[in-house]
């Protein structure tokens, strides 16, 4: 099998079970999958940039066909540079898919070999999202079902203070 890459972008503030799902799921098509964390200034962050790679390093058990790297720019010009094919996204429902799919035509348009592949989301995690378990964490809810254990640690601290 040829080294096949696979980007899957976002910014995993913080990661959470159903981003590890489309990785584990990822890495059954393609050797390595990049975990390229968005350098989004335009959204306000609860951890930093080096606390979100650490927490997805964890979470992935240092699996070595899982990178994780900083994105900071164009998508396309990104995967380009990383001498992929294939941006990897996850879709949670229509609402998803009305977005994901005017950005892979964008790609598209600006890099016709560049392919987005797009995975279902498990059924258990059709609902999860990084926003939801910030604000159950925030208000002192379980998050132990919906992260891993670095995640529900981080989160506790952060709201701690």
């Amino acid at each position: 099998m040829n080294n096949r890459i696979a980007v899957y972008p976002g910014s995993f503030d913080p990661i959470t079970n159903g981003h590890l799902d489309i990785i584990q799921r990822g890495l059954k098509t393609f050797n390595t999958v990049i975990v390229a964390v968005a350098k989004n200034s335009s959204k306000n962050n609860l951890f930093s940039l080096e606390e979100r790679m650490e927490m997805i390093r964890q979470a992935v058990d240092n699996d070595p066909r899982v990178e994780v790297d900083i994105i900071d720019g164009l998508l396309i010009n990104y995967v380009v540079s990383k001498r992929s094919q294939v941006i990897l996204r996850g879709l949670r429902a229509v609402s998803d898919f009305e977005y994901e799919f005017q950005l892979a035509q964008l790609n598209r348009t600006m890099h016709q070999q560049i392919e987005t592949l797009f995975l279902m989301t498990s059924l258990r995690y059709a609902y999860l999202s990084s926003s939801i378990v910030k604000e159950i964490a925030s208000l002192n809810g379980e998050v132990d079902e919906y992260v891993p254990p670095i995640v529900r640690q981080k989160l506790i601290e952060k709201f701690a203070k």
